[in-house]
């Protein structure tokens, strides 16, 4: 069978019975196909490896200029003189297809000279960085001292790496996550890597949100995307605090098409990081059902994992849909599998 797709200005071709499939750009699901005939525009709430992973899948369904992600920037932090923004690198190294999947962050086939180096000079190095991610962070920070805004300097990077989907940052102001634990308030970084989350949570601050507003693009593409995804990421320090810039829940709220989002929770328990103590200090369940208490006033329908749809009718009874299916992303089958998963509606 012979499927001709346009899309901008290019005609794809899928032989779906003379074509392997890793030949393809794309998978040739229905639901691939039913994207780009329609020409929707999907926009991905994004932070960390979780939804790294997801995005993976969901980038082999839905066309690069028809994908948008907004990307929590609560990680960044200057190291070195260095401006670091964690979660936009990766998912621009995603969308670029350099990340390390065995990682989950950073550039595959990276080495670490110069981290050894200021190791063996006796330098505090607790965070790992690369030399190719090193240049990253040199060429950001270069650009923002000469003036451009973070939004800018992302595009320039996703210029410079091939990536022809947008990537915006939440905002292109100062914006913090700390966390206090018994060894007092540290940077969100300093917790998940330094004291690798091992202290309980005692209290978060998002500091700068009072002051922060949304980069240029982020409230348009809430608000024109025919479909709006919540990652897989822990629903407190990466998507919470993307909602705590002031303006973004409150376009989630308004919207009058979906919001779908995966549980990053499977049976009690956080696929990776720290979700867990996270939720369990704002008083939720670790739990899918905890996941959807703290998106509920915008949410539609939440994926869920086989694992847990017992809880299906106890989302159901505070107004949101659930739907399980298989949420663990082992192998690129698994990840486009969950990304159909969310699209379904607009297939239907």
């Amino acid at each position: 069978m012979l499927s001709i797709i346009v899309n901008h200005d290019i005609i794809w071709l899928h032989a779906r019975h003379l074509l392997k499939a890793e030949q393809l750009d794309y998978r040739g699901s229905k639901q691939a196909i039913g994207c780009r005939v329609l020409r929707l525009h999907i926009v991905l709430l994004a932070g960390g490896v979780g939804a790294a992973r997801f995005l993976q899948g969901l980038a082999k369904i839905v066309a690069p200029g028809d994908l948008s992600c907004v990307v929590n920037t609560g990680d960044d932090f200057v190291l070195h003189g260095l401006h670091i923004s964690p979660d936009l690198d990766i998912i621009t190294y995603t969308l670029a297809d350099i990340v390390d999947n065995e990682k989950g962050w950073g550039i595959r086939q990276d080495t670490f000279n110069c981290f050894e180096a200021l190791r063996n000079l006796g330098s505090d190095e607790w965070f790992r960085l690369g030399d190719k991610d090193l240049a990253t962070h040199l060429y950001r920070s270069e650009l923002l001292r000469s003036g451009l805004s973070l939004s800018e300097v992302t595009v320039a990077l996703c210029k410079r790496l091939g990536v022809r989907s947008r990537v915006l940052p939440m905002t292109n102001d100062n914006f913090e996550t700390w966390v206090q634990t018994d060894a007092g308030w540290m940077h969100f970084e300093e917790y998940y890597v330094r004291r690798a989350c091992r202290d309980e949570v005692r209290d978060v601050e998002f500091r700068g949100a009072d002051r922060a507003r949304p980069a240029p693009g982020v409230l348009e593409a809430l608000r024109d995307a025919d479909q709006v995804i919540v990652a897989p990421s822990n629903p407190v320090v990466s998507i919470g605090t993307i909602l705590a810039v002031p303006g973004i829940r409150e376009a989630l709220q308004r919207r009058k098409k979906p919001v779908i989002a995966i549980s990053p929770i499977v049976a009690g328990s956080p696929l990776k990081g720290p979700a867990g103590k996270f939720m369990r200090h704002r008083g939720v369940e670790v739990s899918p059902k905890g996941v959807a208490e703290l998106y509920r006033d915008f949410l539609d329908r939440l994926v869920l994992d086989y694992a847990d749809k017992e809880l299906i009718d106890d989302i159901a009874s505070i107004g949101i849909e659930a739907v399980a299916t298989n949420t663990i992303m082992r192998t690129t089958e698994d990840k486009v599998r969950l990304a159909e998963t969310a699209l379904e509606d607009l297939n239907r």
